[in-house]
């Protein structure tokens, strides 16, 4: 099978899929070339979560590099973004869901190399909830909110949620199931929570950046989901951490899997990732045995190709080893701007682990990565 037909069914598998550190690093210096001082754009494309701080990235980037250097990235959705990835329409893509097993597969055998997953930043989701009398702090298990999907928690004085909230005045409100109505990594990171800690939720919705929700109204977005929360007495929800505070929702804590009620935040969700993780990092760690990290978060990974030549939207050495550089500023001195965005920084273990990959990445079979490494 030749190359294209192999992508064309990548493409229509990733589609189908798609359905259904924190430690101390030396300055770097991205304005160092190789060759010549020509402008060149680097493309992306994908998720939307991590969209406002990639934007923010890329702007400080650009002045850093004296506009010579300018990130392109388009706030698709994680599907958009693997699918214009394994198009080869952009350098690299941006999702909440990292590659299966099949789809990593079939691009080795396209492109003669692995498409890595480097996790860029991580991806917090909060239950959000209009209640009113009742401000934020609220408490939440993962039992709980199984039961509230599900449809069979319906009232907010219910027993099970008074038991988590004492002293709590809970009225005998409905609840206003919201969730998102379009296929998204936050999604994932949810229901990937849900599936965790509840066997009949696993077997009978499961998990994905779209599922078949028991009960419920969508919502198109954060914004969306936000919106039917906020404008709903009674409503409850989830959103990203950035986006409610953003838009100063009210959110709970959740009990993670060492029992310990976690209020939502950076170093919550930092600690969540500290954990031992797979040299391709691609791990879903909702409901972290991490004792102190916050249950419902996982990361967002830019998607490049180890073989940067097999990449028909890098169009020279240049242009892959201003990719790396990009890449490497991004998960180093980048990672400065996470939190006074809504973000948290990466643990040091994801960053050793991008570390491992960028060493691989390859020109025609040069180790460029690791040349662009040495210049540090």
């Amino acid at each position: 099978m030749n190359n294209l037909k192999l992508l064309a069914g990548i493409l229509i598998l990733a589609t189908t899929a798609f359905a259904c550190g924190n430690g101390d690093t030396e300055k770097r210096d991205p304005s160092r070339q190789i060759g010549t001082d020509n402008r060149i754009d680097i493309l992306g494309a994908g998720a939307t979560f991590p969209a406002p701080l990639i934007t923010a990235m890329a702007d400080d980037y650009r002045d850093l590099t004296r506009n010579r250097i300018t990130v392109n990235y388009q706030s698709i959705g994680s599907g958009g973004g693997i699918r214009q990835f394994i198009e080869q329409t952009v350098m690299f893509g941006m999702t909440e869901a990292f590659l299966s097993d099949e789809v990593m597969g079939n691009v080795e055998q396209a492109t003669g190399g692995r498409a890595f997953n480097l996790p860029i930043t991580l991806a917090d989701v909060v239950i959000t909830y209009n209640l009113p009398g009742i401000g934020e702090g609220l408490v939440f298990s993962g039992e709980v909110l199984v039961d509230i999907y599900m449809g069979t928690i319906k009232r907010w004085n219910d027993s099970r949620i008074v038991q988590l909230n004492p002293g709590k005045d809970l009225p005998n409100l409905p609840i206003v199931v919201v969730h998102r109505s379009d296929g998204s990594g936050t999604t994932n990171i949810f229901t990937s929570f849900l599936s965790r800690v509840s066997e009949e939720w696993r077997t009978r919705v499961g998990f994905a950046t779209s599922v078949n929700w028991p009960t419920g109204i969508g919502g198109n977005g954060n914004e969306g989901v936000a919106g039917a929360v906020q404008n709903l007495p009674g409503a409850i929800g989830y959103n990203s951490y950035a986006y409610a505070l953003l838009n100063d929702m009210s959110y709970g804590s959740v009990i993670n899997a060492s029992g310990n009620v976690i209020k939502p935040s950076f170093r919550a969700t930092s600690e969540a990732a500290n954990i031992d993780l797979p040299d391709d990092t691609r791990i879903l760690f909702t409901n972290t045995p991490a004792e102190h990290g916050y249950p419902i978060a996982g990361f967002a990974w830019m998607l490049v190709y180890e073989n940067l030549d097999a990449n028909n939207a890098i169009r020279n050495r240049e242009e892959a080893a201003e990719l790396i550089r990009f890449l490497l500023w991004a998960i180093t001195d980048g990672q400065n701007m996470s939190e006074k965005l809504g973000y948290a920084r990466l643990p040091q273990t994801a960053l050793d682990k991008n570390m491992e990959m960028i060493r691989q990445l390859k020109w025609r079979g040069e180790l460029l990565g690791q040349e662009i490494l040495d210049e540090q």
